[in-house]
């Protein structure tokens, strides 16, 4: 039976680390509008919808041909703002899937992968990929503990698990690409931050702290968030390399 998936792109203009970074040229587009026409590369997705709070990128999402859909400044984090988003589509989807407005080589396979996984796996109600890479002492790096069956046992900025007796040469990083089922969602959205959620500057810790259960499939590739202006330089370097890149400019 064909499942109808939803893709969810947050996106706010105000970005604290690097301002109005959704609006950022990479090459000939902006940033918002390289993770759209790489989402809508999905197979699976039946349906991508940009989430946003701005006159100024609700008009140049506009003048791309992206679909989007107007949501409250007051949300405190990305999937409190694609849980408004789908309340105000009113239609029912078996997945949910939120994809960071700030991953512009975002791998359209990789979203492909985590659907085929959740549906593989609907005990779990999110499922967060994760890619094994080098130790980093980047915060702005989300890093991910999780046991043997792939369920996720915390999410930190520190280096975990740490290796206290064997040293760790390799971490598994949070992916921005997240499957919620659509209950999973609302739940979380309709719940107060919690304690771990605000001392980590983690969304997802909300998640886990409310009862959510979440697994994490190791992904293989590559795939960066731009947070800061060296993840942007880095971006305009790649883009012009990347496979994909070719295809939708």
């Amino acid at each position: 039976m064909p499942k109808n998936i939803l893709g969810l792109i947050p996106i706010r203009y105000n970005s604290k680390r690097l301002h109005a970074k959704a609006l950022l040229y990479i090459d000939n587009l902006p940033m918002v509008v390289h993770v759209y026409r790489r989402a809508k590369m999905s197979k699976l997705l039946s349906d991508v919808i940009v989430c946003c709070e701005n006159k100024k990128i609700y008009e140049v999402l506009k003048r791309y041909n992206c679909k989007s859909i107007f949501t409250s400044k007051k949300h405190k984090n990305g999937t409190e703002r694609i849980a408004e988003g789908y309340k105000k589509i009113k239609k029912n989807y078996n997945l949910v899937i939120d994809i960071q407005g700030d991953e512009p080589l975002i791998n359209p396979k990789q979203i492909d992968n985590v659907i085929n996984f959740h549906l593989n796996n609907l005990k779990c109600d999110i499922v967060v990929p994760s890619l094994n890479t080098p130790v980093s002492e980047d915060e702005n790096v989300i890093k991910i503990a999780k046991d043997k069956n792939l369920n996720v046992l915390y999410f930190s900025r520190s280096k975990i698990p740490y290796g206290f007796r064997k040293k760790n040469k390799f971490l598994d990083k949070h992916l921005s690409i997240i499957s919620f089922k659509p209950e999973a969602l609302l739940k979380f959205a309709k719940s107060k931050q919690t304690k771990l959620e605000k001392f980590e500057g983690i969304e997802l810790l909300r998640a886990l702290e409310i009862g959510l259960k979440i697994k994490s499939p190791t992904l293989s590739g590559d795939s960066f968030a731009v947070e800061v202006k060296r993840d942007y330089i880095k971006a305009k370097n790649y883009i012009r390399k990347d496979k994909f890149y070719k295809f939708y400019k």
